[in-house]
């Protein structure tokens, strides 16, 4: 009879397959050379997972350390989070892709019939929306929540494709925003808002149920679209470094400590407040890169999140570096 520690170590390798094979969708040969096992003791592993009740139609984690990993960021931060193993060595193109794979699973069985779902574009939502399963819904809205546009192009190109994918995905309808992502001039912003074309997106916002988005991090190792795509001026960068901005959610930008008051960028933004984003009951963000770590904490520290999809070294470090006590607000 085998030990309970052999047990244990089985029963973790029989989850980590499970997970890799059925959610990941890589091969046995894939999985035996990240594993450093052979192909059949995958395949013996497959076999035990199903045996003992870890795959049914998903995988089902038990007490493990993954799982146990996810329970502590809840207690620490009051999100639901869902942890993507990923290789030490994985590239960030790997990481992203496992992360958005497990993300847009998670998403497709969180829409439901007449829910409008928000979308905050930019290059980790993109990555969700090439793998979203084909859903089909009913009566629901795909509403884009920040604008696209800058003063190189429209952005309708960019933001719409990712917002038609989510809408084939789920039979939905979508409801572009086609104002700049940063006004030149906060007072034209306030005139703009007052059209009521404009309105009209406005009140579509304010009845999301579910929001999806990244996170934008000057930071980050590959920078986020807003920080490379000529939506800053050379002035804009520097008030970042003046304003302590270590992240921004749908263009809004904000410090490390969540706050996000006296920064002028959010004056010219068309995101939503973090006072509209927190009336939304479904907040999903996606994380895959360590390097937007500082961001990650800064958006849990403005309480933006309720359902966190997340890199494993990510919420790893998350964990280690968070104080002995909740910050939640």
């Amino acid at each position: 009879m085998e030990s309970d520690d052999v047990t244990n170590v089985r029963t973790r390798d029989a989850l980590r397959a499970a997970h890799l094979y059925y959610v990941q969708e890589l091969t046995m040969e894939d999985i035996a050379t990240e594993m450093r096992i052979s192909r059949s003791s995958i395949s013996r592993l497959l076999a035990h997972a199903r045996e003992i009740g870890l795959v049914e139609i998903t995988v089902h984690s038990p007490q493990d350390g993954i799982d146990s990993l996810a329970e502590r960021i809840t207690d620490l931060f009051g999100v639901t989070a869902e942890i993507v193993p990923t290789p030490v060595r994985a590239s960030d193109a790997e990481r992203l892709a496992r992360v958005a794979r497990s993300a847009a699973r998670r998403v497709a069985t969180l829409a439901d019939d007449n829910m409008s779902i928000g979308i905050a574009w930019g290059a980790t939502v993109s990555a969700v929306a090439r793998e979203l399963p084909a859903r089909r819904l009913h009566n629901v809205h795909v509403v884009q929540m920040n604008g696209a546009a800058n003063p190189m192009t429209s952005g309708l190109p960019y933001a719409s494709s990712i917002l038609e994918r989510f809408a084939n995905a789920f039979g939905a309808d979508v409801q572009l925003f086609p104002v700049p992502a940063l006004f030149d001039d906060p007072h034209t912003k306030d005139l703009m808002w007052r059209e009521r074309s404009i309105r009209r997106v406005l009140d579509a916002q304010d009845d999301i149920g579910m929001f999806i988005f990244g996170l934008g991090s000057p930071r980050a190792d590959v920078p986020s679209h807003v920080y490379s795509g000529g939506y800053l001026t050379g002035e804009d960068s520097r008030a970042l470094l003046r304003d302590g901005i270590v992240g921004d959610c749908a263009t809004v930008f904000y410090r490390e400590d969540g706050s996000s008051d006296g920064i002028d960028l959010n004056r010219r933004s068309s995101g939503p407040s973090f006072t509209a984003i927190r009336r939304i009951p479904r907040r999903v963000c996606i994380v895959s890169s360590l390097s937007k770590l500082t961001a990650l904490r800064g958006a849990l520290a403005a309480a933006l999140v309720t359902d966190l999809v997340v890199d494993e070294g990510v919420a790893r470090a998350l964990v280690s570096s968070a104080p002995a006590r909740s910050t939640r607000r």
